[in-house]
C-alpha cells in the first residue's frame, strides 16, 4: 500500500477565501526563556486543505464530530477535468463520468488543475486561483446527491463557481470582467434555483451556492484547497481519507486528505472499516 498526501502545507502565508482572514501563528513560550516550546494558531477553519461541515451551509446540519470513519475513508476517483474545463467554467457531470466510471457511495476529487496557483505554486496568482477557478453549480450537485456521493474534494477555492458565491458581489470588478467574458450578466448567466428546506420545509429561491445549499442538507459535502502530490493519482480509483479534529460544533476544519494506491481487495475492505493493517515485510 502507498499513501499519496493531496494537502497543502499550512503556515503562516496560508490565504484565507475570499473575505476571509489569513491565519496567525506564533510563539508563546520558547526553550530560551521557558524551558519548552509553546505555539498558538488563530485561524478560520477554511484555511488551506480542508473539509466543510454540514453545518457550514445547512441548519441543524451535523457537527465535525458527528461525521463517522465511514464517511470521511472510503474508495472512490481522482478525476482530471483539467483537459474539459479553464477559467470561470462549470463543472458538469459528463465532465467526470467521461473520464473514468463513479459508483454509488463513493467519494470524489476533482483536478481542475488550479492547484498550480495556489500559495507556493509554480505559477501561484492567487486572484486566479480563488476569483477565476472552475466550479460546480445546480446540476453537479443534483447528480452527487443522486450518485449518494459521501463527500468530494477539488483543488481549488471552492466548491461552487466563484462567480456564483459571495465573491460576485465582493469582488466587482471580477464580476464584470466574468459578465464580459461570458457574454451577459452574473444573474442571467446562473439563475435562481429552488428547493425545500430540509427542516422547516419552508419553498427557497436562491442565486448562489449551490453547491453547499443543494448538496450539504443531503449529507454531501465538499473538501477545498486540495492539493499535494495529486497529479500522481489522476484518474484513478483509490482508497480516500480526509482526516479532521473531532471538533463538537465545528462547522468545518483544516485536514489532511491522503489518497491509498496499491491496496488489494481484501485490504480495501479493512481500511474502509477501519482494521489495521498487517506491517509489510522489511
Amino acid at each position: 500500500m502507498n499513501v499519496v498526501d493531496l494537502t497543502h502545507p499550512w503556515g503562516i502565508h496560508t490565504p484565507g477565501w475570499v473575505g476571509y482572514p489569513g491565519c496567525k501563528i506564533y510563539y508563546t513560550q520558547t526553550l530560551q526563556t521557558n524551558r519548552i516550546v509553546s505555539q498558538r494558531i488563530e485561524t478560520s477553519l477554511h484555511t488551506g486543505t480542508h473539509l466543510d461541515g454540514p453545518m457550514h451551509a445547512a441548519d441543524g446540519g451535523a457537527d465535525m464530530a458527528s461525521l463517522p470513519l465511514d464517511k470521511l475513508l472510503h474508495e472512490g476517483v481522482v478525476v482530471d477535468v483539467s483537459d474539459q474545463v479553464g477559467d470561470w467554467d462549470v463543472i458538469k457531470p459528463e465532465h467526470i463520468t467521461s473520464k473514468i466510471e463513479v459508483k454509488k457511495g463513493d467519494i470524489i476529487i476533482i483536478h481542475t488543475g488550479f492547484h498550480q496557483y495556489y500559495t507556493g505554486g509554480p505559477k501561484q496568482d492567487l486572484v486566479r486561483y480563488f476569483g477565476m477557478h472552475p466550479g460546480g453549480g445546480v446540476e453537479l450537485a443534483e447528480w452527487m446527491l443522486d450518485m449518494e456521493i459521501r463527500w468530494w474534494g477539488i483543488d481549488a477555492g471552492s466548491g461552487d463557481h466563484p462567480i456564483n458565491t459571495t465573491i460576485r458581489h465582493m469582488r466587482p470588478d471580477l464580476t464584470k470582467r466574468f459578465e464580459e467574458h461570458v457574454g451577459m450578466s452574473a444573474e442571467e448567466y446562473f439563475g435562481e434555483y429552488e428547493y425545500t428546506h430540509h427542516l422547516s420545509g419552508r419553498r427557497v429561491k436562491e442565486d448562489l451556492f449551490p453547491m453547499h445549499y443543494l448538496a450539504f442538507p443531503g449529507g454531501c459535502i465538499h473538501a477545498e484547497n486540495v492539493g499535494g502530490d495529486i497529479d500522481a493519482v489522476l484518474d484513478q480509483r483509490v482508497v480516500i481519507g480526509a482526516f479532521p479534529w473531532k471538533i463538537e460544533g465545528g462547522e468545518g476544519c483544516p485536514c489532511r486528505i491522503m489518497a491509498f494506491t496499491d491496496i488489494g481487495k481484501n485490504e480495501v475492505v479493512d481500511v474502509v472499516a477501519g482494521r489495521e493493517l498487517p506491517c509489510p515485510s522489511s
